[in-house]
Order: C-alpha cells, then structure tokens, then sequence
C-alpha cells in the first residue's frame, strides 16, 4: 500500500468516525421509504436465458410493491429512484433517498451466475464482504458506476474492480446497522418462507448505493435471472405479484417491530402467495418442447451451462489495440451487428466487446484521453448523447482510473 493511499484511507477513517458519530436515531415511525429499481436505461443489468433484462424486472418489482405501500400504508410517502427506463447514477440514488429524508431504503436487484444451477434469493445490508462470494455480487452491481463519465472524480478513484478498494466499507457498520439487518432478514424470512426460493442468507458487502445513504437500507437480490426456473418467476405476472407482497409483508414486519411491538404477534397482510416451485412444471414443458416461450433459443440448451456472465469476447478494426487505447463506448445490444453495416457507416474506427450478455459498441482508438473525448463530442453530435468514454489495455476492457495509473508510470 503506498504512502498516497495509507494517507486517503486515514482521512475516510477520521471523516467516517465524526460522521457516525453523529448520526440521530433511528426514527420509530417511519413517514419516508425510498424504492431503488436498480439498473435501467442504457444499464442493463443481468441478462438471463430468456433474454429477460434485469433493469425491466427491477423496475415492476418498484412499482409493484409501491403501489401495495400506497394502498395498505397511505400515510407513508414513497419515493422511487427510477419509475422509467432510465439511467440512474449511484449517487443521485442516494442523493435521492437523503434529499427526501427517507427513513428507510431498498434497492432491488436480480443476481445472475456462470452457472444455471445457481439459484436462490439473498438480501444485502451495507458493511465489509466475508467472503468472495459475497465481494462479486458487490462489484457486480458497483460496476454501474463505469458507465458514468465522471465516475473517477465523483467516486474518489473507487474502482469497483479491485478488492483492495473495498476495505474502507469495513468502517460503515453504523447506528443503523441493526435496523437494517432487521429488515434484511424479514424479506429472507418471506421470499425463502413462503415463496419458497433457496434461502442463501442475509449478507453483508460494500455496495455503493447503501454506502451513500443516511437511514437504514437494503439491497435484495430476489434470484437468479440466470436460472431458468427463477427467471420464469420473475418475469411472469403472478411471480411479480407475489413477490411484491412478500416484500410489503417484510415491510409491515419491521413497522411492527420498530414501533415496539413484540415479534411473534406480528401477522402477515398476505399468506398465499405463489411461490418458486409453482414454475417447475412449466419449466420442464419448455425443456421437453411441449410449450414455447418467447425469446428462447434451443430448448435442448436449458439444462446447459450458460456463458460465463463476465466473460468478454473483443473485435476491432483498431490498429492500435496492443496498446494502452481509449474508445468511447456510444451503444449496447443482445443483437451481435457486423462492424461494417450501414448504421455503423459514420462511425470512426468502429468495434465491438461482448460482456454480461450484451454486445458494448466502441468507436476511436486513440492514445490519449484528449483525443477520445473529440471522439466522444463527434458521437453525440450524431445522437449519440449517452456516449462515454471507456480504456482497454491488450485488448482487455480496464477502468480509466487504471488507464491513468498506466500513463501516469
């Protein structure tokens, strides 16, 4: 560890300890809850076999279980990060959450592995990982802050790709640490109980998102959009409906709670809900080709191993791709496009990288972060007004904060 480094670290610590020291009370009613549908816009999220987009999944489950917290608890105002297909920075998520002075927050995710046996659901609260398991889910969902232009200077040179910048989360286990372990374990107590999904445990990891926001919060993943099964649970109407109330019956369950009232006299607003193992039949329909679904590719294929979600698959025609270069990254797509047709005709120095289930399309090639951004006005100049800037080194996709480092030495 450098000297630069120990000396940014020890003033996170110093700030850390005034900030929390500070901390007021965990209210005991709560006026305010914030509803974070994670991903969305030109951030995909997960893709899963049936091609269902995470950020589509997120956002019904937010509206969803916002409209039950309108119906069944009217007096509580509920704010969301997103109710569009739109991009959300982090930190304007928690700027969200902490402008409104919510009282408690929840982002809602869909988890997503190499492999698609991999199930389950699992419901994260802010601290430091235990584990690797634990530290990938962190940077999976951290690794939004890359298609943010600014996201070097807005997040302190915080690469989510590196292990060793998570070790400052270890100092945010705070006053609200309890609150939100609470409420973490009531929707594991629901989405394991009654819908009956693999109970993979409350957790905690260094998510960005909860980092930032100043009330007790929480990041579930319902499942895996990886797996065939919870896919199909997840997309579906009735799987939606009744994860939503499972989630409200959690959140009841803390109110309960909070406002002092003993555990065991708490009583569900919902108890017959659908639940996970519903989707097994049709499932094996689709497999044994007895039903279709749109969006699928092979049914033989289901049983299968899907791709590796981080695997990265690069084409170019830069000449320069050996090096240290800098592209700017102006579109994404489940479509693989040939680099030369049409749409792709006034694009300089086009290419292409396929990672988690998306093909990413690049333009320019250039040696420094002057010339790319040059590149970058050209493209939204042609519409492309979301086009950000983006390293590779070798061919292998790197944060600029690393690209910086390499030219810096």
């Amino acid at each position: 560890m450098t000297i630069k480094r120990s000396i940014i670290i020890f003033i996170i610590i110093t700030f850390s300890v005034h900030l929390f020291a500070s901390v007021p009370p965990v209210p005991a009613k709560i006026k305010c809850i914030v509803i974070d549908a994670g991903h969305g816009g030109n951030d995909p999220g997960a893709i899963g076999y049936f091609k269902t987009q995470e950020k589509d999944i997120t956002l019904a489950l937010a509206l969803k279980l916002g409209a039950l917290i309108n119906e069944y608890f009217p007096d509580i105002k509920v704010v969301y990060t997103r109710k569009t297909d739109v991009f959300v920075k982090l930190f304007e998520r928690a700027d969200i959450a902490n402008r409104n002075k919510a009282d408690l927050f929840i982002s809602i995710h869909c988890n997503a592995a190499s492999r698609s046996t991999a199930r389950g659901s699992e419901t994260f609260v802010m601290g430091i990982h235990r584990s690797e398991a634990n530290l990938a889910v962190a940077q999976k969902e951290n690794a939004s802050i890359l298609l943010e232009d600014d996201y070097v200077e807005r997040y302190d040179g915080f690469n989510p790709n590196s292990a060793e910048a998570y070790i400052v989360f270890s100092l945010f286990q705070n006053a609200y640490l309890n609150n939100s372990l609470g409420f973490a374990s009531s929707i594991q107590q629901e989405l394991t109980g009654r819908l009956k999904f693999t109970d993979r445990g409350v957790k905690q990891a260094g998510f960005l998102v909860l980092y930032r926001t100043a009330m007790p919060g929480v990041l579930v993943e319902l499942g895996f959009i990886s797996n065939p099964q919870d896919e199909l649970f997840l997309r579906s109407k009735m799987g939606q409906e009744s994860l939503a109330k499972g989630i409200l019956n959690a959140f009841a369950n803390y109110i309960h709670v909070i406002d002092g009232n003993k555990p065991q006299d708490f009583k569900p607003l919902f108890t017959d809900l659908a639940t996970h193992q519903d989707f097994k039949a049709e499932l094996d329909s689709i497999i044994n080709g007895n039903k279709k679904h749109e969006g699928i590719i092979k049914t033989e294929e289901l049983s299968n191993q899907f791709v590796a979600i981080n695997t990265t698959r690069y084409e170019s025609t830069c000449e320069n791709d050996t090096n240290l270069v800098f592209k700017i990254q102006f579109a994404t797509s489940s479509d693989n496009k040939p680099l030369n047709s049409k749409e792709f005709k006034k694009i300089p120095s086009p290419g292409k990288y396929f990672q988690d289930g998306l093909y990413k399309y690049t333009a320019g090639c250039e040696l420094t972060m002057e010339d790319a951004k040059k590149i970058q006005n050209t493209l939204r100049e042609l519409g492309y007004k979301d086009a950000f800037v983006i390293a590779f080194n070798n061919k292998v996709r790197i944060s600029n904060a690393e690209a910086q480092k390499i030219l810096n030495q």
